[in-house]
């Protein structure tokens, strides 16, 4: 571990040098991402289904590699030398979609990369933090604004650059942002704990307590988790709404006139990652207060708390749903502003949180492996949100809306009457 004198602002700073470097990263990938659809119906001139659907599966697949990235670093590499790796084939990939004949190509090092680095930059922010330290949601609620930084910046900076001077440099600064990243991760490495691979070397009766060293207690807490990724799919499938049903409704039903100019439909995408900035400082001192009178939340119990806030996001917009259908007239933007701002607050109490969860309870020698899982979760619910988005023109949209709060209810609940189970399976 590193010295615990190697702190700023209450945290080791190799949080920092984490944050960084994910924000980084983010603003590659969200930069690229940005551009993509256009740039195959534009310059590659593929139809809108082709590009749908080619857009469809690398998004879905940059979820579905770091399970493989993650068992790779478990098993053979470590996650330091892993990430490095995989920073290294996504900047390549950014710099390849220069050349038109190499785009595929391109895509796959994205995908391959991704893979390589997502999971295993997760797992080294929980590696900083002693076993106990109730700093670790706080820190991983600090890392998601490195996340939402690069997410939030990305669209203006790579997307001005692709869509005024030219596609490729575009992809290019999304490129030079990998290659950032990837130099404050090597600088800062001496701040980080050490990888997993050399962690085992430590006497048992120094691991981590919150790791089982008995084979049942391995299996049970990777059951567990397991269990817990699978009712977050839900979450997810309701979350991934945003990009899918909430911008129809954004460009068509919403009022976007501001003082005689039209907002564009697709800035609205940029409320969520602003909202986190903001609300991020308040949610973690408002935890730490908890702390210290002992009242704070289990992360099982916030994982469900975000899950019902995701579903009051949804209700809200059912009396914004009743008033369009009342008269066709746009509803005020407001209803969207007030959606990002609930649907935030109920991200913030699980995603980061939910990382934590499995830093924690992911077996030695298997958090990688099980962040990969995690990010399973994620993919299928991104597959299952566009299964759900099916039913926007077959509903009417108070009904979708209901039905979504609903998706998302379900899951709190589940995550509710998994606490005590959960509980006994981390003492044991």
């Amino acid at each position: 571990m590193p010295s615990p004198h190697d702190t700023l602002w209450g945290h080791p700073k190799g949080l920092y040098i984490l944050f960084f470097t994910e924000m980084w990263e983010r603003f590659s990938y969200f930069g690229m991402r940005a551009l993509l659809i256009f740039y195959m119906t534009k310059q590659l001139m593929y139809s809108h289904g082709d590009a749908s659907r080619i857009y469809g599966l690398y998004t879905g697949l940059v979820y579905f590699t770091p399970f493989f990235g993650g068992l790779l670093a478990d098993r053979v590499l470590g996650q330091g030398r892993t990430l490095i790796i995989g920073a290294v084939l996504m900047a390549a990939g950014h710099f390849v979609m220069a050349f038109e004949s190499l785009f595929y190509p391109a895509l796959a090092l994205l995908i391959v990369g991704s893979g390589a680095f997502k999971p295993n930059i997760c797992t080294q922010v929980g590696s900083l933090y002693e076993p106990g330290d109730p700093r670790r949601d706080r820190a991983f609620s600090i890392f998601y604004v490195g996340v939402n930084l690069g997410a939030f910046l990305s669209p203006f900076v790579c997307g001005t650059l692709g869509e005024v001077y030219g596609w490729h440099y575009g992809f290019g600064a999304a490129g030079v942002g990998m290659v950032a990243g990837l130099f404050i991760y090597l600088w800062g490495r001496r701040w980080l704990a050490p990888d997993n691979l050399q962690r085992r070397a430590v006497p048992q009766e120094k691991s981590d307590p919150e790791v089982p060293v008995r084979g049942g207690g391995n299996a049970r807490r990777v059951l567990g988790l397991v269990a817990v990724c699978l009712v977050v799919t839900l979450f997810w499938a309701a979350y991934e709404q945003q990009g899918n049903t909430i911008a129809l409704w954004a460009d068509a039903d919403t009022d976007r006139h501001l003082f005689g100019w039209e907002v564009p439909a697709t800035w609205f995408q940029s409320l969520n990652p602003l909202c986190i900035f903001l609300l991020t400082p308040l949610i973690t001192t408002f935890w730490a207060w908890q702390a210290r009178r002992g009242r704070e939340l289990s992360t099982a119990a916030k994982m469900s708390v975000g899950c019902f806030l995701l579903g009051l996001s949804f209700l809200l917009l059912v009396p914004a749903a009743y008033a369009f259908d009342g008269d066709g007239v746009p509803v005020s933007m407001l209803w969207l502003v007030s959606f990002s701002v609930i649907l935030t607050v109920g991200e913030l109490y699980l995603s980061p949180v939910g990382l934590s969860l499995v830093t924690r309870m992911a077996p030695a020698g298997m958090i990688s492996m099980m962040m990969g899982i995690w990010c399973l979760g994620q993919f299928a619910g991104n597959y299952l949100a566009g299964y759900l988005g099916y039913f926007w023109d077959l509903l009417p949209k108070e009904h979708f809306f209901l039905f979504i709060a609903a998706v998302a209810g379900t899951a709190g609940l589940i995550i509710m009457i998994l606490l005590k189970p959960l509980k006994r399976i981390m003492e044991s």
